[in-house]
């Protein structure tokens, strides 16, 4: 703990130091942070991916240093630190979690997720779903809106009855794409790509990751494609479907998983 608590400390005196003495550091606000805070986060989220562990450790370094420089800019306006921080989550992580710290009885993690949301609405939560940004991505925030409201028992009582919605989702928007309705066919594809999520969530697949894993394995097999015609010599606009296939298939061979 000494050498994790020195560590940390080192941390704060430069981040002392660059506030005092680098101008780029001096010009930065909250607002200023904001995009590259997201841009490390989307960093972080590609090496879990990836499993590359070096990359973690790189990136939640970057990470950090946002926790610390916004604590940094708080203290400079007097309304909050680092100390502040640190004591509010673990505050927080101790009165959400009386199964560890506290006389009550588990389960399993599905209760710990009830009571956590119960707490939160102890706490002053007006809506299960407040806790939810508005800026997160559609498909993220949808697994979030189902994750949040199972906790207040708002589910399926069986999960094989999500096939049947799904069904009728795509019957539905097979029916308006039929009749020419952009509108409405637009509301109906919502409905059904909001069901496969609300699937994945019920067989604990992550949809983002599960979405992103197939996106990657598609550019992979698209740039062999790319690869294996301009070697030959061809542009893509002069092969028929047919021909790009038999390559494909080729790329589907060299997938890793």
């Amino acid at each position: 703990m000494k050498e994790e608590l020195q560590a940390f400390d080192k941390l704060l005196h430069i981040m002392d130091e660059l506030r005092k003495k680098c101008p780029w550091d001096r010009k930065q606000t909250n607002e200023s942070l904001r995009t590259l805070t997201i841009e490390e986060t989307y960093e972080l989220a590609d090496a879990i991916l990836e499993g590359n562990d070096e990359e973690i450790k790189k990136e939640l370094g970057d990470i950090l240093l946002h926790v610390v420089f916004y604590s940094k800019i708080g203290s400079e306006k007097n309304s909050f630190g680092i100390t502040d921080v640190l004591h509010g989550i673990s505050e927080k992580l101790i009165r959400r979690h009386p199964h560890v710290f506290g006389a009550i009885n588990v389960k399993d993690h599905k209760e710990v997720e009830e009571n956590w949301e119960q707490i939160k609405m102890k706490e002053g939560n007006k809506s299960v779903l407040s806790g939810v940004p508005k800026s997160l991505p559609a498909l993220i925030k949808a697994n979030r809106v189902q994750q949040k409201v199972r906790g207040v028992g708002f589910d399926w009582d069986e999960r094989e009855q999500i096939w049947d919605k799904i069904d009728e989702e795509l019957q539905e928007l097979k029916k308006e794409i039929k009749e020419a309705n952009h509108e409405e066919a637009e509301k109906e594809f919502g409905d059904l790509l909001f069901s496969v999520i609300n699937a994945a969530r019920l067989y604990d697949v992550d949809p983002e990751i599960a979405l992103e894993k197939t996106n990657k394995k598609f550019i992979k097999r698209f740039k062999y494609l790319e690869t294996r015609t301009i070697s030959n010599g061809i542009s893509l606009k002069e092969m028929n479907l047919d021909e790009m296939n038999k390559i494909w298939e080729e790329a589907k061979a060299f997938d890793e998983d």
